[in-house]
């Protein structure tokens, strides 16, 4: 072979491999394409959609983000190996995630994404870790703390977050009582005049997202008198908050003589609140009765079950059946999904575990139609049969529970389960 012919099969070669490159670096970082399970996942979907396990046996996995390029970040309730977040990819495109880092030694719920930072939380902080462009943390080992010194007692201590668009992030402080009793669950327990806990729990707290060491002295109540709130989220049609609150317990076992068993298995409502700055939901002084549609006075501020309550608390603008823990809450503005569930409301619903002598409830994902920020029609089931089982008459029976949610950047949802460690994604197949 002449030399003159040498160089340019050498550049030839260089080229093809550059491009050899680039074609698998471009594709590495694009979201592997939906494809259902053959029994979707063992899902009960709507007509058009299917279901896939990404992943399996992770820990208790709650709340969950995807980046730009589908990876995915979990937030464990406890820790596994002393980690407390995973963060997940599928290089090979096989449709399953493989764990590619763990990092954070604290237990929570709370984690997202916002302007090139990962924000996570603990029960008692908020942290934040720098991303680089793919939405990968730099380094896992110094995170910046955000908040502090959060209250968090032997219930409802789990802290979810979102964020605004304005550089503010909302947290979730719960409070450590069902109702402000002076015994908390007691029998007859009257509640505490004022309710003192909600000088530091019982709602949604506002910080800035780029402060560091922030404190309550540092935020704003933003809105009072919810009793614990695991889904929220920012709508950014109407750039609004909307949370899903957990219901009061114990209406029949510590007022036996205002309430039946099956009274208090089926109130009160699970609801979703629209908040505004200075909003309160009533929490303990009142909870919604789903079936008389009213604020009802709660009995340890002197309701008998059938007392209004008070005019100066909002209402909900979505009441759900009692007792099902709604965990995830996420508007959908994603295009896989057919129109009508455009800036609509997907719910995930834990499941119950005390509406004894009724069957346990919930176990599924709902939606909710939307138009212009308000509900525009009734709820549906959208996915069941995480349980695995007919009828959950005790909760350790249900096989998977739904917990934290999240949208893909192609429009599938991800959804995680905490039993188990399990998490699904679900995505529109119908052409």
């Amino acid at each position: 072979m002449r030399k003159n012919t040498i160089l340019p099969i050498f550049i030839a070669c260089l080229l093809f491999i550059g491009t050899l490159f680039s074609f698998m670096n471009k594709h590495a970082n694009e979201i592997t394409p939906f494809k259902a399970d053959a029994d979707n996942a063992g899902l009960k979907l709507l007509d058009g959609f299917g279901a896939t396990k990404i992943a399996d046996n992770l820990g208790r996995a709650r709340h969950i983000i995807v980046t730009k390029d589908g990876s995915v970040y979990i937030k464990l309730m406890r820790v596994v190996n002393g980690k407390g977040i995973l963060y997940l990819q599928d290089n090979d495109k096989d449709g399953k995630y493989e764990t590619q880092l763990a990092f954070g030694d604290y237990l929570g719920t709370g984690i997202t994404i916002k302007k090139g930072y990962l924000y996570a939380s603990s029960d008692k902080e908020v942290f934040r870790y720098k991303l680089d462009d793919a939405e990968k943390v730099i380094d896992p080992l110094k995170p910046e703390k955000i908040v502090t010194g959060l209250i968090a007692g032997r219930q409802h201590q789990t802290k979810s977050i979102v964020l605004d668009n304005d550089d503010n992030i909302y947290v979730n402080i719960g409070s450590p009582s069902n109702s402000c009793q002076e015994m908390d669950r007691g029998l007859e327990s009257k509640g505490k005049a004022g309710c003192p806990i909600l000088d530091s729990a019982g709602g949604i707290w506002q910080f800035k997202a780029d402060k560091l060491n922030q404190t309550y002295v540092d935020g704003v109540k933003y809105a009072t008198g919810l009793r614990n709130v695991m889904g929220l989220d920012w709508n950014t049609q109407n750039n609004t908050l909307y949370v899903m609150q957990h219901g009061r317990d114990n209406l029949s076992s510590s007022w036996p003589k205002l309430y039946t068993d099956k009274q208090s298995a089926e109130l009160p409502a699970e609801v979703m609140y629209m908040l505004k700055k200075g909003d309160n939901a009533g929490w303990p002084y009142t909870y919604y009765d789903p079936f008389l549609n009213k604020k009802i006075l709660a009995p340890e501020y002197g309701g008998d079950g059938k007392k209004e309550g008070s005019k100066e608390f909002i209402d909900p603008i979505v009441a759900f059946p009692a007792h099902m823990a709604p965990n995830g809450l996420l508007f959908y503005t994603g295009n896989m999904f057919p129109e009508k569930y455009k800036n609509g409301a997907f719910v995930a619903f834990h499941g119950s575990w005390n509406r004894a002598p009724e069957k346990q409830a919930g176990y599924f994902m709902v939606f909710v139609p939307f138009k212009d920020g308000k509900p525009a029609g009734k709820w549906e089931v959208f996915a069941d049969g995480f349980s695995g089982v007919n009828e959950v008459i005790v909760p350790k029976e249900a096989q998977h529970r739904p917990c934290g949610l999240a949208q893909g950047p192609d429009g599938s949802l991800f959804v995680t389960d905490d039993v188990k460690g399990t998490v699904y994604r679900i995505g529109y197949t119908k052409k």
